[in-house]
């Protein structure tokens, strides 16, 4: 076997792409490799479908735990669904490539990434999505590439190309840039409160970088003699939509112009129009050109291409939206927390406009972290945060599914947006868990369920370190005309060319995710966007604050109370005890939850704080250093013929041998102590099994002692 091998100096690194060896039978195929990192990405195109409107493209990215030398941990030992890192990384190559596609285009298209062996130095996410890229390519699809990621890390005052996943974790960036000859076409980014210049500054560094990475690809299709398929532009025919203007236009123009109306106000008013003229185009003969153009989805489909022209139009003329708002302007916005009962640990309600998110709080302890069987080195996740699209929040109705890849990409980008800002487990260490319940959507509902988490997390005593606020910015772009919007709702999320949503605190920006519908937008268009959406997250952080300036001064009595403190590590054993017995006895005993881990640091559970203090006093006790000669008070727990057992410390006992239950001669040990019996005693000495042996001599029985049991 033999193929073509062609490396690519980047960045002080070699990367390698290797094409006509691996997958003959795909469309494309192409294995990326920089250091061990090796992803092996295909790209196939089968016949398209009848009477289906939409582009059939399918991203898989696909794990193999093999990769970094692992057997997977399910009952099955083997691979099942995908985990959350992995459809996030689907996503991230889904989204730079589908605006590259001709809107024509019908076929069915896989792009199926692999992972085949991981360098903890390399992450293979961004590898993926340039992979994707050569493989379409190679598969000589109508494309409009080629695309490019790449990752910026953000160390000191440097900008770090690629960084890895150790340099990740020490980055105040975290940001993925994907572009094409044209422009930028995606972004996705979580920051540490970072300045917006920082920000377009490390987008901009990433583009230049992305283009060194189109060179390459360009040089690998000279060098295999593949000549790119570049997309033609189809002409349609101009009948149907002129003759829809003529007979609808000034009906659609004057509902766009109706700014008091909601959207379903709106939808119910165009869907009127759009059956007026449908049923005019009825009426035409069998042979008509304009009833045969409308046949099929052709009608809805063109009706929807007239009414975005018509608003688009709308903006760029007159600089008014189909609410009547100014470009930059908010929509209106109401916050309210503890809107359900205590039981629930924290609770916010958030709307803007006709978008309208339910978040609740859960505090957990640390068992309730999850845990990760991925390829990322990262073993657990501490801070969940679920999003949640039910079918009644666009007035539909459809079955109720598992969580989608939508679901998961918004409730991690959510996630991102509040990770900067939660306190250091030292100082809080529960598990937290925010679930956003999305009950009306009409735009943003991702920032939404940030601003909602926000106020969750405040109101159940969560101590942030800043609120986060977020909106999401859209953008209408006809020749070189261009216009940014603020806030955008669905409609101009569906009918526009970007979805920009940036959250952040007042000092800066922690997450971003843009999205585009073009083949690429300029940095400088980019920058103006991520600027006018400052003052658009401050004014919503304002509202916000109205309803909680600062987190809660007590938990709710239904969340769990946590001690935490930390033990030597050399003497967990001592605590957990053979089996587990003894860990076990003390949360029987105190009705606690206990976890340990294995620095030591000890977290106790319960909803009784005074079992909680009994617990750690028992552990402490357990774990303390006795010293020869130290005087304790304690009762006698048992006494057997040859002695008898003193509790000194909680879990902790030592015996008195009946040599040393008095300087008299002893018959009996019932004749000096009984069970139940408080005494003080003195450690005579600790054997060499670690065995505490105790002494009644020489003890004054009425001296007050330090310590007692």
């Amino acid at each position: 076997m033999s193929g073509h091998i062609q490396t690519v100096s980047f960045d002080g690194r070699e990367i390698r792409l290797t094409t006509g060896l691996y997958a003959p039978q795909a469309g494309g195929s192409v294995l990326v490799e920089c250091g061990d990192t090796s992803v092996l990405v295909t790209a196939t195109r089968a016949k398209g479908r009848e009477g289906i409107d939409f582009l059939p493209l399918t991203c898989d990215y696909e794990e193999r735990l093999y990769a970094a030398g692992r057997i997977p941990g399910s009952f099955f030992r083997r691979e099942a669904r995908p985990p959350e890192r992995a459809i996030l990384t689907t996503r991230l190559i889904d989204r730079p490539l589908r605006p590259l596609f001709p809107s024509w285009l019908r076929d069915d298209i896989q792009v199926v990434a692999t992972t085949l062996s991981l360098d903890e130095r390399v992450p293979p996410d961004v590898l993926a999505v340039t992979g994707a890229s050569i493989a379409c390519l190679l598969a000589r699809m109508p494309f409009s590439g080629p695309m490019a990621a790449v990752r910026v890390g953000l160390l000191g005052d440097d900008f770090v190309l690629n960084p890895s996943y150790r340099e990740i974790e020490r980055s105040e960036l975290d940001l993925v840039v994907a572009g094409t000859p044209s422009g930028v076409v995606m972004v996705e980014a979580g920051a540490n409160q970072l300045p917006e210049q920082d920000v377009i500054e490390a987008i901009d560094f990433g583009y230049e970088a992305v283009g060194e990475l189109i060179k390459a690809q360009l040089k690998l299709l000279s060098d295999l003699g593949i000549e790119q398929v570049i997309p033609e532009t189809k002409i349609e025919d101009p009948a149907l939509p002129n003759f829809l203007e003529q007979e609808c236009g000034a009906g659609i123009a004057e509902v766009l112009k109706q700014y008091s109306l909601t959207k379903p106000e709106r939808d119910a008013k165009l869907d009127v129009l759009k059956g007026e003229v449908a049923a005019k185009i009825a009426t035409l003969g069998d042979d008509d050109p304009i009833r045969l153009a409308a046949a099929g989805k052709a009608l809805g489909n063109t009706y929807k291409g007239v009414t975005k022209k018509m608003m688009r139009a709308q903006i760029i003329n007159e600089g008014k939206r189909v609410d009547g708002r100014d470009l930059d302007q908010v929509r209106p916005i109401t916050a309210a927390v503890s809107v359900l009962p205590k039981r629930v640990h924290g609770s916010g309600l958030f709307q803007r406009g006709l978008t309208q998110v339910l978040s609740t709080a859960t505090l957990g302890t640390p068992s309730d972290a999850q845990e990760l069987d991925d390829l990322n080195p990262s073993s657990e996740k501490t801070y969940l945060h679920h999003y949640n699209f039910p079918p009644y929040s666009v007035g539909e109705t459809r079955p109720m599914r598992s969580p989608g890849r939508r679901e998961i990409g918004h409730g991690a980008l959510a996630e991102r947006a509040l990770v900067p800002v939660l306190p250091a487990k030292e100082d809080f260490p529960y598990v937290l868990r925010v679930v956003s319940e999305c009950l009306s959507s009409n735009g943003s509902t991702s920032m939404a369920s940030v601003c909602g988490s926000t106020l969750a997390l405040l109101d159940a005593g969560v101590p942030l370190k800043a609120p986060v606020g977020g909106a999401a910015m859209g953008l209408i772009k006809e020749g070189e005309e261009v216009r940014i919007l603020t806030d955008i709702q669905g409609i101009e999320d569906f009918l526009g060319d970007m979805d920009f949503k940036v959250a952040g605190t007042e000092k800066g920006i922690t997450a971003l995710q843009m999205d585009m519908k073009m083949a690429g937008l300029a940095v400088k268009t980019i920058a103006e966007a991520v600027n006018q959406a400052r003052p658009a997250r401050l004014h919503i952080l304002g509202k916000m604050l109205e309803a909680i300036d600062k987190p809660r001064d007590t938990l709710s009595p239904h969340a769990p109370r946590l001690l935490s403190f930390r033990i030597d590590p050399e003497l967990i054993g001592t605590v957990i005890g053979p089996g587990g017995r003894t860990i076990k006895g003390i949360t029987e005993r105190t009705n606690t939850k206990i976890d340990i881990q294995d620095g030591g640091i000890v977290t106790i559970a319960s909803h009784d704080g005074s079992a909680a203090e009994e617990a750690q006093r028992i552990i402490e006790g357990l774990t303390r250093r006795i010293s020869e000669g130290e005087q304790f008070s304690g009762h006698v727990t048992r006494v057997i013929p040859i002695g008898a057992f003193v509790e000194i410390l909680p879990g902790k006992e030592g015996m008195i041998h009946i040599s040393q239950l008095s300087e008299a001669r002893v018959e009996k040990v019932e004749d000096v102590i009984k069970v139940g019996d408080q005494v003080r005693v003195r450690v005579r000495e600790i054997d060499n099994r670690g065995r505490i042996n105790l002494t009644l001599r020489g003890v004054d029985q009425e001296e007050p002692v330090a310590v007692t049991a």
